[in-house]
């Protein structure tokens, strides 16, 4: 089978591009600030996602916004290896696990 994307590395993200993460809804039923900073951070690099969470907190979004589970993206990212300058922005922006 033939791959139908591509993996992008290092694709250059305008500040529109990241800006535009404030779209994203969920559609399972699960907190909209969790969804959306949730996708932030699985798709962009720690540069841009820290420039989202200035945009996503100027915005009036709730960091410490919780999944289904009760975790918050904190907590999710604190667990996972290359988490660490990811969960560094959230803290920094107020975020506490």
């Amino acid at each position: 089978m033939k791959k139908d994307k591509e993996k992008v590395i290092d694709e250059v993200w305008t500040e529109e591009h990241v800006r535009s993460f404030l779209q994203v809804r969920a559609h399972d039923g699960s907190d909209t600030d969790f969804h959306m900073l949730l996708k932030a951070y699985q798709s962009m690099r720690a540069s841009d996602f820290e420039l989202f969470v200035d945009f996503f907190i100027s915005d009036g979004r709730k960091l410490n916004a919780t999944g289904k589970d009760g975790r918050s993206v904190l907590q999710i990212v604190d667990e996972h290896r290359h988490g660490k300058e990811y969960a560094d922005i959230l803290r920094r922006a107020g975020a506490s696990a």
